[in-house]
């Protein structure tokens, strides 16, 4: 059974920093791509963060010099370091795992964790 457990979201004023967690199991997660999708209220989810089986990485350009997407293998586990928080950056943060089969791929989900910016 796939699991995907986000962590680490809350409330945090403007300026200021979180750190998402996402912990994965029943996937073979070394060669998954990992994603952070956030969606807002109202609003399209859109894709944040990517982290490559190599440690490529890529962000939205809102995003870029802020937030910083790492993975630690050994852990199973994601991070996205969000610094110089925005009121613009709450949503509903989503990790997402892309795992390749053959010549699929197959998306998983967490549940989501809440981040709240205040101005």
């Amino acid at each position: 059974q796939v699991q995907l457990m986000e962590s680490g979201g809350g409330l945090v004023q403007a300026g200021g920093s979180l750190r998402l967690s996402c912990a994965a199991s029943g996937i073979s997660f070394g060669i998954s791509a990992m994603n952070w999708y956030r969606q807002a209220p109202g609003k399209q989810r859109e894709l944040v963060a990517t982290i490559t089986r190599i440690y490529s990485t890529n962000y939205a350009d809102s995003v870029k010099g802020r937030f910083t997407i790492s993975r630690d293998n050994a852990k199973n586990t994601v991070y996205l370091q969000m610094n110089s928080l925005k009121p613009e950056d709450t949503a509903v943060y989503y990790c997402n795992a892309r795992e390749p089969r053959g010549i699929r791929a197959y998306d998983y989900w967490g549940q989501g964790t809440q981040v709240t910016v205040s101005s």
